[in-house]
């Protein structure tokens, strides 16, 4: 049976990267920082939303992870590696 997690059991591979990288951005912008910047880019991402892809409880779509990406200063690429 095929099952959408990675072996941890989180939704996603990325959720602690992102918070990584969000902590090392010059004065450490908070969750709810980061969801104006996505909704700025007319990506609709409340702060708890972010709080739940950074906690590997939530699914994070392609759009929203090369919006995370650009504004994180990284490629989607390497938020998919662990």
């Amino acid at each position: 049976m095929l099952k959408n997690k990675a072996a941890d059991g989180k939704l996603n591979i990325s959720g602690a990267k992102i918070a990584k990288l969000r902590l090392d951005l010059p004065g450490k912008i908070s969750q709810r920082m980061l969801a104006e910047q996505l909704q700025l880019m007319e990506i609709d991402l409340e702060k708890n939303a972010i709080q739940q892809i950074e906690s590997g409880t939530r699914f994070v779509t392609d759009i929203e992870l090369n919006a995370l990406a650009k504004i994180l200063g990284v490629t989607a690429d390497e938020l998919l590696h662990e």
